[in-house]
């Protein structure tokens, strides 16, 4: 008897290693998986300049990215009295002078510019076809950041056009491998049935870059919630975003699809090491714990000897 309907998913050719590059941008589903890879000791960097949803945006990401240019003070706004961000990035860049927020922002972005430079892996979640264009600027945000919304226009995206947004970050990077991603949260606020219009956009979009692109990929994680996991039990009280479970569900398949089988034994060491990272003591200066302090080091020090290229620094976030 058949319980439930498995989406069948083909492993790629090429598989992600341990000491290669990764980038995650995009929806707050590239947050959550791309911090269960860093939390296995990948060499992963997460959404440098927050969460993004659209095409546009990420397309304007990733051209800030190749090309390293500082932010300066004409990409500054002010969001009420004295909070200052930018149209680039979402609320977490908040500051209260302009002089941080700069630092702040420009610091961010020349670690992902190098990151992004030597990453072998992208990595994008797209959340929705809908934008906002600023009527100053006619440029798309990444975030409205609360600001009237008489200062936006709201747009949706063709298929084609978000092809073209995709296809022009993978066309310009032959070297790296991009894996698409349509995030299965849905944006109640613009209806179901636009939500659905809205995800079948970028479904339609994705699936056209990947027919041209031999390193561009597509991962099933929309369909994989929706069908895989057809239950509310994996959702958590608000109905639209997964559970933990659903998610490192979800990872596990992501693993399989894209993850080299032979690094396999090195994420089990990790996962092991990484529990006894997180562990508490009640009594921390008895006997036992500086006893369990010595094997930690121990198990840490053999980790980086069997598995070189593991980063350890990642396991304690």
């Amino acid at each position: 008897m058949i319980l439930q309907t498995e989406i069948k998913i083909q492993p790629l050719e090429q598989t992600i290693a341990y000491g290669d590059g990764l980038l995650f941008l995009g929806s707050c589903f590239a947050d959550e998986v791309g911090a269960l890879c860093r939390g296995l000791g990948f060499d992963a960097m997460v959404n440098p300049f927050g969460v993004l949803y659209n095409p546009a945006s990420i397309a304007q990401s990733v051209e800030r990215l190749d090309t390293g240019q500082a932010f300066e003070h004409d990409d500054v706004i002010v969001v009420g009295e004295d909070q200052y961000c930018t149209f680039s990035h979402n609320t977490a860049f908040w500051s209260d002078s302009e002089k941080a927020l700069l630092e702040q922002a420009n610091r961010s972005l020349a670690e992902a510019h190098g990151h992004f430079m030597a990453s072998k892996w992208v990595v994008i979640s797209l959340g929705t076809s809908w934008v906002f264009k600023n009527k100053v600027s006619g440029k798309v945000v990444s975030n409205c950041h609360k600001l009237p919304a008489n200062q936006f226009d709201r747009q949706f995206l063709s298929v084609e056009r978000s092809s073209q947004y995709l296809a022009e970050i993978v066309q310009r990077h032959p070297e790296k491998q991009f894996v698409f991603t349509v995030s299965p949260l849905r944006h109640l606020k613009d209806g179901l049935h636009e939500n659905q219009l809205s995800k079948a956009a970028l479904l339609l979009a994705v699936d056209k870059v990947c027919k041209i692109y031999d390193n561009a990929h597509y991962f099933p994680a929309y369909e994989i919630l929706l069908d895989e996991l057809r239950d509310y039990r994996f959702y958590k009280e608000d109905m639209v975003h997964p559970t933990e479970q659903a998610v490192r569900y979800i990872w596990e398949r992501f693993a399989e699809f894209a993850i080299d089988p032979k690094e396999r034994p090195a994420m089990k060491a990790v996962a092991e090491l990484k529990q006894m990272l997180q562990h508490r003591p009640l009594f921390p200066e008895s006997e036992a714990f500086r006893k369990f302090e010595e094997l930690k080091e121990k198990k840490v020090n053999a980790l980086q000897n069997d598995f070189p290229k593991v980063c350890i620094n990642n396991l304690s976030e």
